[in-house]
């Protein structure tokens, strides 16, 4: 069932705060205080591991609540960096799963005109809302949302070009059947782009992915960016 809403999860105050140590150990780095940059960078590790501990233990979307994350500077994975990986054409329909206020998915449905849709899949009305906000101000029209449930998506089988997913694969309880969706719902010369980053609680690692991916019955194509925040690319293993 979809998702209405979700409360703050421990690990979601967790990253909080690892943005905050994280913060303050690049500053004691940069004033030369080598000593509470040490604490501040000791701080960061232990938050991070408790995090990931709670995010395993309860896997689900980042609240609505702490959106303002999601405009902090994404580096490698930019919206250039993911169209680079993801080769978005013109006229193509593509999912994207988990866009969170549409800080990819404005740009992507951009790219799609003329003729192409971004179809975007959240568990979150109040994200869908800002996503629809935020793609009004910029006069894209070419995007149609949807709330739903990763693991079960309402889509036909080999109906979209492409689809990616940032940051979200590990906050979906059963990642394995959300992949084995991602299968169904791609055409058999379609593309998956998965996205993590190391400093979310709910990183996946590429190793871990790319079992997961091809026991879905997908191919590995190629890495984008450090490890630590990589884009990876998929294909479906019958093309």
């Amino acid at each position: 069932m979809p998702i209405a809403s979700t409360q703050v999860r421990p690990h979601d105050r967790a990253s909080v705060a690892i943005i905050c140590t994280l913060g303050l150990t690049i500053a004691f780095v940069l004033t030369g205080n080598a000593g509470w940059a040490i604490l501040a960078g000791i701080a960061t590790v232990g938050l991070g591991v408790v995090a990931r501990i709670f995010s395993r233990q309860a896997p689900g979307p980042m609240p609505h609540r702490f959106r303002g994350v999601l405009f902090l500077p994404r580096g490698p994975h930019s919206s250039a960096h993911l169209h680079r990986i993801l080769e978005p054409r013109a006229g193509e329909r593509i999912l994207e799963i988990g866009p969170g206020v549409g800080i990819h998915a404005v740009p992507m449905a951009a790219a799609l005109v003329p003729g192409g849709v971004l179809e975007a899949m959240d568990a979150q009305v109040a994200m869908l809302a800002d996503l629809e906000h935020r793609a009004d101000r910029a006069s894209v029209t070419n995007i149609v949302t949807t709330q739903g449930n990763a693991q079960r998506l309402p889509y036909v089988d080999r109906s979209f070009d492409a689809a990616y997913l940032i940051g979200v694969l590990g906050e979906v309880p059963d990642g394995d059947a959300a992949l084995r969706e991602l299968r169904r719902v791609l055409k058999p010369d379609g593309r998956l782009i998965i996205g993590e980053m190391v400093l979310d609680p709910d990183y996946v690692t590429l190793s871990a992915l790319t079992r997961a991916a091809e026991n879905a019955g997908f191919l590995f194509d190629r890495r984008q960016g450090p490890k630590a925040a990589y884009f990876a690319r998929f294909v479906p293993g019958d093309r």
